[in-house]
């Protein structure tokens, strides 16, 4: 029997979570807009922005701030922080060989993607981090379905980055430029766009989305590791695949869907079925339909 309660309150998970998917599968969306890479080293980027959240939180969490003023604290923080290791990434590893075989840049992707999880497994051990609790345990409960205040908060939160992301590139001349080197980079760099600062600051803005993201994972399922980045990493792939990889609008699509299928699939068959259930979509997706579901859009590639 179905039960109406069940599928709103799973559609309600599924949205909590699917708001993280959506922000780091934004990044890796502009990221294969701008140059064709899929950065495989942006789940440790989220993973970085999870640990300064962390740090930050652990250090104030006895202070007389309160608990929003903290979070929005660490968001300020951590957030750039994390924007500038995205861009150091992009500046080391990533323009040097912009022009080498695809094969090159993507191997090197990998290596990066490699070398930060090693370098969380050394500087902070294979264990568990717990994250601060500071938001409590208020929720509301309507029609039978419990919504937890930090739900709403994240929703929201994520939901107006999101907007800020789409005025910005929409809105801006740094988005034009940024859309015009998504559709022709060389013509993008005869018209006098300064080609490698926009990719450097694409690479910023996506890794302080990854870092908002990261923090409110912690904070939701109040623990992080090193290597929590890689399969969180692959989830945020699936749904900017699904979406329409190189499409803005469908990397959100695509996260919201992803974290609905993943809550649905562990609440009717159990939580080791939801990773079974991701990839298989992702499988379906790339051989029915490649483009994903707004795929239509992806020459507009920002």
């Amino acid at each position: 029997m179905v039960y109406w309660q069940d599928i709103l309150q799973y559609t309600v998970n599924g949205l909590t979570v699917g708001s993280f998917y959506a922000l780091v599968a934004l990044g890796y969306t502009m990221i294969y807009g701008i140059i064709r890479l899929i950065n495989f080293a942006h789940g440790e980027v989220f993973t970085t922005g999870a640990y300064l959240g962390w740090l930050i939180l652990s250090a104030l969490a006895g202070s007389f701030l309160s608990p929003y003023v903290g979070i929005a604290v660490a968001l300020l923080l951590a957030m750039p922080l994390t924007g500038l290791l995205g861009m150091g990434l992009a500046r080391v590893a990533y323009l040097p060989i912009l022009k080498a075989p695809r094969l090159t840049i993507l191997i090197t992707a990998l290596g990066a993607s490699i070398a930060l999880q090693n370098f969380y497994l050394v500087t902070f051990g294979a264990g568990f981090k717990t994250y601060p609790h500071l938001l409590g345990h208020h929720s509301w409960n309507l029609a039978g379905v419990q919504v937890k205040a930090e739900q709403l908060a994240f929703f929201l939160l994520s939901l107006g980055l999101m907007l800020l992301l789409n005025a910005f590139i929409f809105r801006t001349p740094l988005g034009m430029a940024m859309r015009a080197l998504a559709l022709d980079q060389d013509a993008a760099r005869l018209m006098g766009i300064p080609v490698e600062r926009v990719i450097l600051i694409t690479f910023f803005i996506a890794g302080s989305l990854a870092a908002a993201a990261g923090i409110m994972y912690g904070m939701y399922y109040t623990q992080i590791s090193f290597f929590m980045g890689f399969l969180l990493g692959l989830r945020a792939f699936t749904a900017a695949v699904l979406g329409g990889i190189g499409n803005i609008p469908g990397a959100v699509l695509g996260g919201f869907l992803i974290g609905i299928l993943e809550a649905f699939a562990a609440g009717y068959l159990g939580g080791q079925w939801k990773d079974v259930v991701v990839f298989a979509v992702l499988i379906l997706v790339l051989t029915f339909r490649p483009q994903g579901i707004l795929g239509e859009r992806v020459v507009e590639r920002m």
